[in-house]
């Protein structure tokens, strides 16, 4: 059984403000360990629950904001960009479930520092007529490569948009969101303890199986994407790409073959998004 475990820091018990999540400054140096002890709590209950290898993917930012002389050695750590799977750097050695530990709720969502993939790019991504934030995007390319998400951990809202799209993965609350920079959390050994016990459920569920065990979340070709951007200066720039079609002020469409080829476009186009900030 091995199990990749993809990490961001918005859903971490305690973030809560946009310093918390950028390098530069003292709260983002507590967010990070934070963060790579909630990895650790993960992977701690997936050996518990019978998992025999791990891989922990840094999944915020630029990827590289574990801490690998904290990191658990019984895990292996994915670090850095450009990399084409993004947030599922490391199913290609072939893992059978995935982790999303500390993530967030979609864009112009009310949970905490919910953005999809970039806040400055994109307010909406519409996939096959599906609004997806970074959880289903992603979770849809791991459904592709044939693998399910077992376990969900973040704030209430991002469970409650993304309980259904995966349905037999376990999920652990680690705050309550009350908008964008407030809410009530867990404290951090608190939400290690809950991390590590859902880890351990989701394993053995998984191993057990039966009706109730998770399945890959799976969205057939052709992949229609419509996005629409913050402001109509992106969508000018973005349609330099020309398979993009525009579709008004500020949304644009595109169709290919795969959510691979999919997801590379929108990181490639959040990539293209900083030359205007």
């Amino acid at each position: 059984m091995k199990i990749l475990i993809s990490t961001d820091i918005e859903g971490v018990a305690g973030v809560f403000h946009a310093e918390q999540v950028r390098a530069g400054n003292g709260e983002y140096e507590r967010a990070r360990a934070w963060m790579t002890a909630e990895a650790n709590a993960a992977v701690q209950g997936a050996i518990a629950g019978g998992a025999e290898e791990i891989l922990v993917n840094d999944s915020h930012g630029g990827f590289r904001n574990l801490l690998p002389d904290g990191l658990d050695e019984r895990a292996r750590l994915v670090l850095g960009k450009p990399r084409y799977l993004g947030m599922m750097g490391g199913l290609e050695e072939g893992c059978d479930a995935v982790f999303m530990i500390g993530y967030h709720s979609r864009s112009q969502g009310r949970g905490v520092l919910a953005h999809t993939i970039n806040s400055f790019a994109f307010a909406r991504v519409v996939i096959n007529g599906m609004e997806l934030g970074e959880a289903g995007l992603y979770g849809a390319l791991a459904g592709e490569m044939g693998v399910p998400v077992i376990l969900g951990t973040g704030d209430d809202v991002f469970i409650e948009e993304t309980r259904d799209t995966f349905p037999g993965a376990e999920w652990v609350q680690t705050k309550v969101a009350h908008g964008q920079g407030s809410g009530v959390t867990l404290s951090p050994a608190a939400s290690r303890r809950a991390i590590a016990a859902g880890a351990e459920a989701a394993v053995r569920n998984f191993l057990r199986g039966g009706d109730n065990k998770a399945v890959p979340f799976r969205i057939p070709a052709p992949i229609e994407c419509r996005l629409q951007t913050q402001s109509a200066a992106l969508a000018d720039l973005f349609c330099m790409w020309p398979t993009l079609e525009r579709v008004d002020g500020v949304t644009l469409r595109f169709t290919t073959d795969s959510m691979q080829s999919a997801v590379r476009t929108l990181n490639s186009l959040a990539a293209m998004s900083f030359m205007l900030r």
